[in-house]
């Protein structure tokens, strides 16, 4: 059976490329090596850690908010276990409905690992089957391949990590254990770090993070990074930052880690009941045979594309974390449609510029557009906005007060170039600033477009009218 499209991966980018390619009218295949759809987003990464996030949001508001609501229910009793189900149950029902999706689209799928043996075609070993026929298929034709196969998890540099998944784990073993740990020692500063930090810290661990660099959350704007170091802190984080780690080893205790200035100075090693090494991910691509079949890669293990997620061999595609650019689900949707759109004659497009990022910590953080860092450094002149949600009448009405908008405005056309928002619910206020910037709106449009009142949004108006001339409420 021949395809006019095949995908490896059912991640974010390759299911949405998936269903996009079907709607357009073409025969499409997706081939996954594990026992769900979904890959590593929908399994063990954005979906359970956001089951988790809330959840243990909900434990800490319980345990610190609700009496100063006027709501009395006495100290709250953690059910690890309950919990853990229902971040099972919120993956199992995403996963059943990525298979039903591809169901309705009349996408086959083959089970097992898929390899590009050369242009218009792909190996797929194990036990495969193709939905609705069964029986064993080896090589699959087709006239395009996509390459989603994402990303997996990345160690530290120079350093040999030995993964239990039980007391020295990844971003997986921090999903699922099996108890809370007293104390919680998180190599890496970045939004994974953070997040699963975060929800251990809720449930009673005490965490350290270890970062290599000066600050957290290294590419997102500085003030937005100092800031919420600050509040991360007050709920009881430690910060060991310019940390290299050159050791992570189990111990009586638990684990340990032991690591020296970045600057120079005397090692240091400090022990808990569990270490997590959230040092980042690194693309899923050396077991594809792309070099075999003339795939061009660069020097960090990506697959090399164009503008158009062309890869330099006719008819081979590739998009999400398996190339460049931020390791984002919705970016990697985004390419999906772009790419399917590209291969059904479509103009696909994503515009790079315009691709929000949120930390789903408490509060939240999201931005989308340039940082200041990276408006000076191109030379760029600007304005900038603020406004706090301590002036906020919604967020007093929630004890949701911590954080700000800030928005960076070029100083001559006014045309918005950055947002970044701290702050309950900051990932769902963010898409107001995208939708203006895909649209190349100033900050005045945003300050004279109507809010209701009183909604958090409003400080996102109030930040404008900062920008352009002055806020109201502050």
């Amino acid at each position: 059976m021949a395809y006019d499209v095949v995908i490896i991966g059912s991640g974010p980018g390759g299911y949405v490329c998936a269903i996009k390619a079907a709607q357009l009218g073409l025969k499409t295949a997706v081939v996954e090596k594990n026992a769900t759809f979904g890959g590593t987003c929908l399994n063990i990464g954005c979906i359970p850690s956001k089951a988790l996030l809330h959840a243990s949001e909900m434990f800490a508001e319980a345990g610190h908010a609700f009496d100063m609501l006027g709501i009395e229910v006495g100290a709250p009793k953690l059910n690890l276990k309950k919990m853990l189900a229902h971040k099972d149950a919120t993956v199992a029902s995403n996963v059943n409905g990525v298979a039903f999706l591809f169901k309705k689209n009349k996408i086959d799928s083959f089970r097992g690992t898929g390899k590009v043996i050369g242009a218009g075609k792909v190996s797929v070993t194990g036990e495969v089957s193709v939905t609705g026929e069964g029986g064993k298929v080896e090589e699959i034709e087709t006239k395009n391949i996509v390459i989603a196969t994402g990303s997996d998890v990345a160690g530290i540099p120079g350093v040999k990590v030995d993964f239990d998944e039980k007391v020295i784990v990844s971003s997986t073993g921090a999903l699922s254990l099996a108890k809370v740990p007293g104390s919680l020692v998180v190599v890496g500063g970045g939004v994974i770090g953070l997040e699963l930090g975060s929800v251990w810290a809720r449930l009673g661990a005490k965490v350290t993070v270890v970062e290599f660099l000066d600050t957290i959350l290294g590419g997102m704007d500085g003030e937005v990074s100092k800031q919420f170091q600050r509040l991360l802190s007050k709920q009881g984080f430690e910060f060991k930052l310019g940390a290299k780690v050159t050791g992570v080893a189990k111990s009586k205790k638990g684990a340990s880690v032991t690591f020296e200035p970045v600057k120079g100075g005397a090692a240091e090693t400090i022990e808990a009941d569990v270490v997590l090494v959230a040092t980042g991910r690194r693309p899923y691509a050396d077991s594809l045979g792309l070099k075999e079949a003339g795939v061009e890669m660069d020097e960090r293990g990506r697959v090399k594309s164009d503008g158009h997620l062309r890869t330099n061999v006719p008819g081979i595609y590739a998009i999400g974390d398996v190339i460049a650019g931020p390791m984002l689900a919705h970016k990697a949707e985004d390419e999906g449609v772009a790419v399917a759109e590209t291969i059904a004659g479509q103009a696909g497009h994503v515009n790079y510029d315009v691709i929000p990022s949120v930390v789903y910590t408490s509060p939240e953080i999201a931005s989308v557009g340039k940082t200041e860092e990276e408006l000076k450094k191109a030379g760029i002149d600007y304005r900038v906005g603020k406004f706090p949600f301590s002036a906020n009448g919604r967020a007093r009405a929630m004890l949701h007060t911590d954080g700000f908008v800030k928005i960076l405005a070029d100083k001559a056309s006014d045309r918005v170039l950055g947002v970044h928002i701290v702050g309950f619910g900051a990932g769902e206020m963010i898409h107001e600033a995208a939708v203006l910037m895909e649209f190349g709106g100033s900050s005045e449009d945003l300050a004279r477009t109507c809010h209701a009142h009183p909604t958090m949004s409003e400080a996102v108006k109030e930040a404008a009218l900062a920008t352009f001339f002055k806020p109201i409420h502050i």
